[in-house]
């Protein structure tokens, strides 16, 4: 009986976040090692059809590097990368497009439909909601470095996604975009996800990490950080407690609430059931920068 009685409380503590969020936009990136394992990513999926099901509505932005580099492997085609930029030629931009636009993408779609809920792939096999521009990286010198077939996205499809949210179907989309001259192009997961979230106007965006958010310090996963401002944020940069990796993350979380979605969290997507805990409890697992 007392463990039900806790299952119980496990209930009402998530009503009032459930309240909150109903009908808003929460937008949810995948990536990176947490995809590759088959685990992790059933919780995950259950917990987006529980969020949906329970009125928020979510958006799946996913990329898929270690499929594309396996991939490329198998054809005999080395993977090469710039300033952490995955150099993209036309031998792998024809491998991104089939294993990250097609494969992965329909993969995600129907693990979600088999596990309960409803899910529509936006690539371009089906509508691309995602067009763009193709990037350069500045380089020591000041000349531009070329990354190839990379892009950057600069407008969103943001009807035909809402139309799909509003009926109860989520949205699965690859991190690629095509330019008005048809070009198709790579672009990075992250600032995908944090385009669409912009766009979208979105309550939450969540970025999936191998790791449980923002730290005192980098080495000690017990000094994980629930709660940050922007100013804190910055103020831990400066301070060097974020470094390397975790910079331009927390810094692309920045710039994202300065666009004016609410909240960025950052948390540990091989936690079982990290998005729930994250979401609909008043502690969560991993850390929510806000603006104030």
């Amino acid at each position: 009986m007392e463990e039900a009685i806790q299952k119980a409380d496990c209930l009402i503590e998530a009503l009032q976040w459930i309240r909150q969020f109903r009908g808003k936009i929460t937008v949810i990136k995948l990536g990176g090692s947490v995809m590759e394992d088959p685990r992790a990513m059933t919780h995950l999926l259950v917990d987006i059809v529980f969020m949906e099901s329970v009125g928020v509505r979510p958006v799946v932005v996913h990329g898929g590097g270690a499929a594309i580099s396996r991939a490329m492997a198998e054809a005999g085609l080395q993977p090469r990368f710039v300033q952490g930029r995955r150099y993209t030629d036309a031998d792998t931009l024809a491998i991104v497009e089939r294993v990250l636009a097609n494969e992965v993408n329909e993969h995600l779609t129907r693990s979600i439909t088999e596990l309960g809920g409803q899910a529509q792939p936006l690539c371009f096999r089906t509508k691309n909601v995602l067009f763009g521009h193709p990037i350069t990286l500045p380089g020591s010198n000041g000349t531009p470095v070329d990354l190839g077939f990379v892009g950057a996205v600069n407008r969103v499809d943001c009807d035909t996604i809402n139309d799909l949210c509003r009926v109860g179907v989520v949205p699965v989309i690859p991190s690629m975009c095509i330019t008005p001259e048809g070009q198709k192009l790579n672009v990075n997961a992250d600032t995908a996800a944090t385009a669409i979230a912009q766009d979208l106007g979105a309550e939450k965006l969540v970025y999936l990490s191998d790791i449980n958010g923002v730290r005192r310090d980098k080495t000690d996963p017990e000094s994980l950080i629930h709660s940050l401002t922007a100013t804190e944020a910055n103020a831990l940069i400066d301070s060097g407690a974020i470094d390397s990796g975790m910079i331009p993350k927390v810094q692309a979380c920045l710039e994202t609430l300065h666009r004016g979605v609410r909240k960025v969290h950052i948390i540990d997507g091989r936690l079982r059931h990290s998005l729930l805990l994250e979401v609909y409890t008043n502690k969560g697992v991993g850390t929510q920068i806000v603006n104030q």
